[in-house]
């Protein structure tokens, strides 16, 4: 009887808080006051361009229905065609096929008025077709992923037997290179998780989707990495596995990279695009030594390298697949803090590293020839960051 009691004291606050929500969903609040100005939002999440036109996809993320009245093209009222309706209820999305004679390069603006007289806008940067899913497309996306993932972490991974002759100190120099390269990788895919969320629909909240699932995917990985040390003792053993932490923190990374360039392409800026795949690759060389770092007390097999390259570089393909075919700013934004928690959680498994090895070896884990690695990785990173961005 008294497990009863228990379970109903512990699920009576529930009913509750359920009934009084439900009360106040269908019978308001109490206060009769009207707002000022109708509460609408309306995202444009796409706009493809065909021969026949624009199709316009949008979501209504705010709290009412949003009626689209009219269509302006270049500020010219437009006919459209509504799928499912031009009445949209919460979070529910729609397409907008605009029969329009686009120009091949030119810039174009939409705008969709409501029946309240809102207008949301979305601009064509630059127009042209919108390149259209096929296999063909399909392993030419998979090929550029290729080219920025998995052949310059492998390339870097190259540089193992020259970093093999370095002595104990020389090491943890290496190691404290590695953990510039992360620093400097965490930031900057913490940022382009924040411009991701910018974009999205501020109902989902994209700012703290980022900081939500790097803090989560740190902790989880933490988690994870006390729960492995019980089981792994041999030194050799911890620096395999921490490469292979590194090579997957840095997949997460190059996601994202993958992201951006498949986003570029998709948009019909194949000049960016091409860009960003030569800074990129060049960018990602320097991974490799990272990766290889904690293996340069062992000697592992051709095997371990390939399977190294490929979790570093591989999500890259997957990214470029994902930002040409279905890029979606929310997921976006998600995958970017579970990245940059899974980055932080290396670079603290790699400190830690470097602070047992120099308390069993006698010597200071804060060195000037430390300090000097980690401020050549991050430097490293920042300058072959430039090609990208220049």
């Amino acid at each position: 009887m008294q497990k009863y009691r228990m379970i109903f004291w512990g699920i009576l606050p529930i009913i509750l808080l359920t009934a009084i929500i439900v009360w106040i969903v269908n019978n308001g609040t109490g206060v009769s006051n009207n707002p000022a100005a109708p509460i609408e939002v309306l995202n444009i999440e796409k706009i493809k361009l065909d021969e026949n036109g624009f199709e316009v996809k949008v979501l209504n993320s705010g709290p009412e229905e949003v009626t689209i009245a009219q269509v302006v093209v270049d500020d010219s009222f437009w006919n459209a065609e509504f799928a499912p309706s031009d009445t949209l209820q919460r979070f529910e999305t729609g397409t907008i096929n605009i029969p329009y004679p686009w120009v091949y390069g030119d810039p174009h603006e939409i705008k969709l008025i409501t029946s309240s007289g809102l207008i949301f806008s979305g601009e064509v940067a630059v127009a042209t077709d919108t390149p259209k899913a096929s296999p063909e497309l399909f392993w030419q996306y998979a090929l550029i992923g290729f080219y920025v993932g998995i052949v310059p972490v492998g390339l870097g991974l190259l540089w193992y037997p020259f970093l093999r002759r370095f002595t104990t100190k020389g090491m943890h120099a290496i190691l404290a290179l590695t953990v510039g390269l992360l620093f400097f990788l965490a930031v900057d895919t913490i940022e382009e998780g924040l411009e991701m969320a910018a974009g999205a629909p501020g109902v989902f909240q994209g700012t703290g989707l980022v900081w939500m699932g790097a803090l989560l995917s740190f902790l989880f990985l933490v988690a994870i990495d006390q729960s492995n040390d019980k089981k792994i003792s041999r030194a050799s053993a911890q620096g395999k596995s921490l490469s292979y932490k590194i090579a997957a923190g840095i997949g997460l990374h190059n996601f994202g990279e993958g992201l951006a360039i498949g986003a570029a392409f998709a948009s019909g800026e194949a000049a960016l695009g091409t860009f960003l795949v030569i800074g990129f690759t060049l960018h990602n060389i320097t991974e490799g030594v990272g990766i290889a770092s904690p293996l340069l007390k062992e000697r592992p097999t051709w095997k371990t390298f390939v399977s190294l390259a490929a979790i570093a570089g591989g999500p890259a393909i997957l990214g470029t697949w994902v930002g040409g075919f279905i890029f979606n700013d929310t997921l976006a934004a998600l995958f970017f803090g579970i990245g940059a928690g899974a980055i932080l959680q290396v670079i603290y498994a790699i400190s830690k590293m470097i602070v047992k090895q120099s308390s069993d070896k006698g010597l200071s884990p804060v060195s000037w020839i430390n300090f000097g690695g980690l401020t050549m990785g991050i430097l490293l990173m920042y300058v072959t960051a430039l090609l990208v961005n220049f």
